[in-house]
């Protein structure tokens, strides 16, 4: 019997396959790891914004979770959009329970500014899911709205993490520089004792939609492989910069990544072949 390993991403959905749900499945595949989904919410959504959005009941939640811990036991669990504290106590009662490396994704906003969780509801993340997180992948305004400080150089980068680690009780943070100035993006793992940053030189394009749900998709499934979170963050990080240097030109917004991206720069280009006939 194959090593198969499972990974469970319980989030809102994209039906236009940037992020969300799709994004996260989409890059479960790519790393080899069988993926499985919970829905939190209905999003009607594009390129160019969300244009409703559905939560699913509490109860229903539940089932679906119940469902898949029944049956096939994840070796590790992402979260993205969850949008009242009703769901996160729901979400959370069930990781208690599971030995899963848990990365939590605290999405906030959809690539167009629209807030996808209200006020209390980010109060609740940090009382009920942050602490039971293997790994928390905020990019800078998330991480200000979660810490309450600004953030606009590397001394604030740490400082934050600090907090998210030591007074909110998360095991690790990756805070992502993505929205900072800069010729590169630089991200940084804090576990607890040592930083580590992460660089890749920015691409300039406005075709990023669900890059966060791509990055931290793919360190979730390089957890789920027995990967260490330095080898998963490397890996993720790798991924999604390719996903965003190959993006698809999609859409009349903000298009979305490409999930098959990595593949790209290891493919030769095809010359030519004359064959001789004898």
């Amino acid at each position: 019997m194959p090593d198969v390993r499972s990974a469970l991403t319980i989030a809102g959905t994209d039906p236009s396959g940037g992020a969300g749900i799709q994004a996260d499945l989409k890059t479960f595949q790519e790393r080899e790891v069988y993926g499985m989904s919970v829905i939190t919410s209905l999003v009607a959504q594009n390129t160019t914004g969300v244009q409703a959005i559905h939560h699913v009941p509490v109860t229903f939640l539940e089932q679906q979770l119940e469902s898949i811990f029944s049956d096939i036991i994840p070796a590790a669990v992402k979260t993205g959009m969850i949008a009242s504290e009703e769901m996160m106590q729901c979400i959370a009662a069930v990781l208690h329970k599971s030995k899963a490396a848990y990365i939590m994704d605290p999405v906030m906003y959809a690539k167009s500014g629209h807030a996808l969780m209200g006020e209390d509801s980010r109060d609740a993340l940090k009382s009920h899911l942050v602490p039971l997180a293997t790994l928390v992948t905020p990019n800078v305004p998330e991480a200000e709205e979660l810490t309450g400080i600004r953030i606009d150089d590397e001394s604030s980068i740490k400082t934050a993490a600090k907090r998210i680690v030591r007074e909110y009780g998360a095991k690790a943070v990756l805070l992502k520089g993505g929205h900072m100035e800069g010729a590169f993006a630089a991200d940084w793992l804090y576990d607890g004792e040592n930083f580590t940053s992460f660089t890749a030189e920015r691409v300039q394009t406005k075709h990023t939609h669900g890059t966060g749900c791509t990055y931290s998709a793919a360190i979730t499934a390089e957890l789920a492989k027995g990967r260490s979170l330095q080898q998963a963050v490397k890996v993720g990080k790798e991924f999604v910069t390719d996903a965003i240097r190959y993006s698809l030109q999609l859409g009349k917004g903000n298009g979305p990544t490409n999930h098959w991206g990595y593949r790209l720069k290891s493919v030769p280009v095809q010359e030519e072949q004359h064959h001789e006939v004898y």
